[in-house]
């Protein structure tokens, strides 16, 4: 399905569409996968049953078996007392019908009014009664009210540091810190919530009495509240807040924090960065401000120190989709930051998506309780075992809340006792309360403000001002308690208590690590010194610190070895039979039959056969043999090679066929063509192939010269289980422009080919002793042709697997050169080896193949020949014959005229003439008829 079809709102309620107007909500039927609705109720009435869906990837919302209603509900307002305690009971909420509410005073306050009241049909049964002093104060003390919003739920649960105030305030009240005046907290459950805590905070601001400085827990809340605090002339002093949005004095003029900003954490995190050799890391927050601007400031901290941010995801309730994304991006050092519930949320996606464990390191907030994983959350479906096996090993910072030195605080207690002393007063174990690790703030904040007031009343001051003067308008009092706590120093249980001109808590910064399902700790860092005290005591799943990414081992894929010998055998072979083919030929050039087979040609085939096979060597180097400043004079290796190979071997075979080809099919008046063959001709094409490949070559390595280029292939896993990943790689000869310069070379090779193949079809049945071996030269020619046509292709579809591309490239090479130089010489040898070099004039001018059709066919060409000057000698006598008829008649005719014809001569003979002698005559005429008979 595409998404979950809109559903209707509960009665007196909404819808709220997050990110869509009411327009688009309109235009749509359906809503995407994970999309969140809320249901939102109007007046007095709140939501009953699920208040948020989800969409389904199967189309359906969540909990659609559990209705939401929007049902009336009581005023909220019976629900906190100011100086006491409510307790609730019965009804599905709180302030819904049914429920009954139970009214408590603190000590030293008694209850006016009922003390039970119960809800029914949207209104309490009874008025809300009040708590009211029942005695004075200490000898007769004035109070001094501290307006306090602690969270005592919510996303920190910081509400644990509440018994570290109370005992603070027994100290300081016990203590002639403030003779005159006896402070006293009056606080609310803010729930981390900046909306519930903004109607507290006019609950405090608005009822008596009158506050003289407000202190919240946490950072959304002091936003909220320090922003407000200017308007009514209030001092902020916080516990637990650690926005780094709150030391913008402009904005919050008088807040002050015996918390450190969390911006301290960064140093620490960014020096462990350095000391563990990580460059790469990874983020995943929650979408609040505090967690924001940390966030932002590591960013900065880490740019300057040369690591790089990759992946930064954030959350606003679900963690699921960001924790898949670090898994797919290959995050291994991640930083967390999120309060404490969310925590276990992200861990729970930790476990199921296995981002934990010997490769990864989180990086969390050290102020989570100590078992906060183990804690029972039913928004999250891990078991603890789950839980413990996705958090172990993961690394912590945190403020030093708690003075390492056992030295005595101004209270007059060691950090231990104070601990001690704490521990007695919880009802749980401190690993279960949350906020446990920041009471030493806490209890330090009340001292702070304790001696700040001292210094401005007149109990140790010299303005002596009274506090109960204070009232929202008068700015004088506030300004002088802004300046007491601008100079607070004083040795407390959480260490030198100091702040900065932001107003911010200066400390040491704490490092710890989860070994076992216990915090240990690891090391001190003081950014301020840049001193970081390491105990050496970290210990890794690995053994070691992990890598900050996948180990990415570049291996080069080399050619075969075995493969690359056997074949340089086989070339070499051929080389060797190359070099005896030319030898061979070059020795028996006297002789006609080698003569009658254009020697020179072969010549040339042999010597491109030898550099065609000599091109298998540099074809077969790579890394493996040499170096990668020398792989391009191999590339070029192979290029020349082979080109000038080509254009030797075959262009020398390509020339006797098309001369071939020629001389044989001219019409009958051109004939005279087959009687000479001017070897010239013949070497000057070949010269012409040879021109253009050296002519190509040299302007393809001089434009764009061939270099080494690597080829990447996908990501391998080793076989081992170590932390790395190899990533195959395969050198290639390229240039810029390859595939131009491989259409023209191959394209006019590949036309050439074509051609030599027609040429030697259309001569099979040629016979010429000028050329006496052109049937093996058209053999050839359709071996090599074969061979070239199906092996260029192939290699270039095959390129990426070097084994099988060398293997089709190379043995193309030696098998086309290996036939061409059989079927060459080897008849050559065979021929003159059987019948010797004394063979007839008649035997030698045969062409190599059959004896007795060979012969046949010399003595029918020598029979034309001989018939043709016969027939050209005929014609000549004939044309004299009748020249000299001509002569003899005119003769006679002159001679009949001047005399009188004579008796024929007894002897038979011809009439003489006066002029002519009578033996020349006879001699003439013997002669013509002797020719013409």
């Amino acid at each position: 399905t595409s998404g979950c079809q809109i559903i209707h709102p509960p009665w007196e309620g909404g819808i709220r569409y997050r990110g869509l107007t009411r327009d688009q909500v309109k235009a749509i039927n359906f809503l995407p996968v994970d999309y969140e609705i809320e249901y939102v109720c109007r007046g007095e009435r709140e939501v009953v049953g699920p208040k948020v869906r989800k969409c389904l990837a199967n189309g359906s919302w969540t909990d659609m078996d559990t209705p939401s209603r929007c049902v009336r509900i009581c005023s909220k307002s019976y629900l906190t007392l100011e100086n006491g305690k409510v307790f609730v009971t019965g009804g599905d909420l709180p302030a819904l019908d049914g429920a009954r509410v139970d009214f408590r005073c603190d000590p030293d306050f008694h209850l006016v009014g009922s003390s039970r009241s119960i809800c029914s049909q949207g209104q309490w049964n009874t008025p809300k009664p009040h708590c009211q002093v029942n005695r004075t104060p200490h000898s007769g003390r004035r109070l001094g009210k501290i307006g306090a919003l602690f969270p005592m739920s919510g996303g920190w649960p910081g509400a644990r540091c509440q018994p570290a105030l109370e005992m603070a305030l027994e100290d300081v009240n016990s203590r002639d810190i403030l003779p005159d005046y006896e402070l006293k907290l009056i606080h609310h459950d803010s729930k981390c919530d900046p909306g519930q805590a903004t109607k507290y905070l006019y609950e405090l601001l608005y009822n008596d009495p009158i506050k003289i400085i407000l202190m919240p827990g946490c950072s959304s809340v002091s936003t909220l509240v320090a922003e407000a605090a200017r308007m009514w002339n209030l001092i902020v002093l916080s516990y637990g807040s650690s926005s780094p949005a709150l030391s913008n004095r402009q904005r919050f003029p008088t807040f002050f924090r015996t918390h450190p900003s969390a911006t301290l954490h960064n140093p620490t995190r960014v020096k462990l960065f350095e000391k563990w050799g990580w460059k790469k890391i990874a983020t995943i927050q929650q979408t609040t401000e505090v967690f924001t601007s940390t966030l932002d400031d590591l960013e900065e901290r880490v740019k300057e120190a040369g690591i790089e941010i990759t992946f930064r995801q954030s959350f606003f309730s679900d963690p699921a989709v960001p924790v898949k994304n670090l898994k797919r991006q290959d995050a291994r050092i991640i930083v967390g930051l999120f309060y404490e519930t969310e925590a276990r949320k992200v861990f729970c996606e930790v476990y199921k998506e296995r981002l934990f464990g010997k490769k990864y390191v989180w990086f969390l907030i050290g102020w989570y309780a100590d078992n906060w994983f183990k804690t029972y959350d039913p928004s999250i479906n891990c078991t603890v075992d789950e839980m413990t096996e996705a958090v172990e090993g993961h690394i912590t910072t945190e403020i030093v809340m708690l003075n390492p030195a056992n030295t005595r605080s101004i209270s007059n207690m060691t950090s231990q006792e104070f601990v001690e002393k704490l521990t007695k007063r919880l009802k749980r174990h401190p690993e279960e309360t949350g906020g446990f690790q920041e009471a030493p703030l806490a209890y330090d904040a009340i001292w702070a403000l304790a001696l700040a007031l001292n210094k401005t009343s007149g109990g140790g001051g010299r303005s002596g001002v009274r506090l109960e003067d204070f009232n929202y308008n008068n700015q004088t009092i506030t300004d002088q308690i802004y300046r007491a706590m601008n100079s607070s120093s004083f040795e407390g249980v959480s260490g030198h208590v100091v702040f900065d001109a932001s107003g911010s808590r200066m400390a040491w910064t704490l490092i710890e690590q989860l070994q076992g399902g216990s915090y240990k700790k690891i090391g001190y860092y003081d950014s301020t010194k840049d001193d970081l005290s390491w105990s050496k005591t970290d210990k890794w799943i690995g053994g070691s610190p992990p890598a900050d990414q996948t180990l990415v081992i570049k291996t080069f894929r080399f050619l075969s070895q075995k493969l690359f010998i056997s074949v340089s055998v086989l070339s070499s072979l051929g080389i060797v039979l190359a070099v005896v083919c030319l030898s061979f030929n070059i020795y028996n050039s006297h002789v006609r039959y080698i003569q009658n087979s254009q020697p020179n040609l072969n010549n040339l085939t042999a010597v491109g056969c030898s550099l065609a096979l000599a091109a298998v060597f540099p074809l077969g180097l790579d890394g493996y043999h040499i170096g990668r400043n020398r792989f391009p004079f191999v590339c070029q290796a192979r290029l020349w090679l082979l080109g000038l190979g080509f254009s030797l071997g075959y262009g020398s075979m390509f020339t006797k066929i098309w001369w071939v080809h020629t001389v044989f099919t001219k019409k009958e008046e051109k004939k005279e063509w087959r009687k000479t063959l001017e070897p010239w001709k013949l070497y000057s094409t070949v010269g012409l192939l040879v021109g253009m490949d050296v002519l190509t070559l040299a302007i393809w390595q001089i434009v764009d010269p061939l270099h080494r280029t690597i080829e990447t292939f996908a990501k391998e896993e080793p076989k081992e289980d170590i932390d790395v990943s190899i990533l195959p790689q395969l050198e290639h000869c390229s240039s810029k422009k390859m595939n131009t310069w491989l259409g023209i070379f191959y394209g006019y090779k590949g036309l050439l080919l074509l051609l030599g193949i027609f040429l030697a079809y259309e001569t099979k049945s040629v016979s010429t002793e000028k050329i006496n071996d052109h049937r093996a030269v058209g053999m050839a020619i359709y071996n090599v042709a074969v061979l070239c046509l199906i092996t260029a292709p192939v290699t270039m579809i095959l390129s990426s697997q070097q084994d099988a591309a060398f293997a089709f490239a190379s043995l193309a090479i030696v098998f086309s050169s290996y036939i061409t130089l059989v079927v060459l010489f080897v008849p050559k040898m065979r021929r003159l080896i059987t019948r010797g070099e004394w063979q007839s004039e008649a035997q030698d001018t045969m062409k190599t193949g059959s004896s007795t059709n060979n012969n046949e066919e010399e003595k029918s060409r020598l029979l034309e020949k001989e018939n043709r000057e016969l027939e050209k000698i005929i014609a000549e006598k004939e044309e004299r014959v009748s020249e000299l008829r001509h002569q003899l008649q005119s003769r006679q005719q002159l001679r009949s005229r001047r005399h009188p014809p004579t008796p024929p001569d007894p002897s038979g003979g011809l009439p003489r003439g006066p002029s002519e002698p009578p033996d020349r005559l006879s001699c003439d005429g013997s002669r013509v008829h002797l020719l013409y008979k």
